[in-house]
């Protein structure tokens, strides 16, 4: 895929879509291409997540691994995907075991990568400030939803 493509493909992306052609391009520059075999693993639940994925092409089988031990689908995604958002900002454990259901192709976007982002545009740290105040307003207003739940 080309520069151009993996910026288009990334300004898709509900993290990156309110940065500018130069953001994107330190992205996409920056960004290791992997492809994934249909069957294996991209990563597996509870594993360390040091960088979060773009999903350029393809589709995966989100699974969470179930009380009696069996892999549980959760869901499945395909292109324009960004698993483990918070991955870029601090140290997590992977929520899911990401399957390939066909050859995919990822974006690898490093921790590093993104600070440096943060670093050279002061302007895609607010837009990450204001996306995190956005989460956590929708989390508090589904939290004050169930209350009733809880009495």
């Amino acid at each position: 895929m080309a520069l151009a493509d993996d910026i288009r493909l990334l300004s898709q992306v509900p993290l990156f879509s309110q940065m500018d052609g130069d953001q994107l391009r330190l992205i996409a520059f920056g960004a290791e291409r992997r492809t994934i075999g249909e069957g294996q693993a991209l990563f597996r639940e509870h594993s360390p997540a040091e960088c979060a994925f773009v999903i350029a092409s393809g589709r995966f089988q989100l699974s969470t691994l179930g009380r009696d031990g069996h892999m549980q689908a959760e869901k499945e995604v395909g292109s324009g995907t960004l698993l483990s958002e918070l991955a870029l900002v601090t140290m997590v454990e992977r929520k899911y075991t990401a399957i390939a259901l066909q050859d995919s192709d990822v974006m690898k976007v490093t921790r590093t990568l993104f600070h440096r982002l943060l670093e050279e545009y002061p302007r895609a740290a607010q837009l990450l400030q204001a996306r995190i105040r956005e989460n956590l307003m929708r989390m508090a207003q589904a939290a004050t939803a169930m209350e009733s739940k809880f009495l």
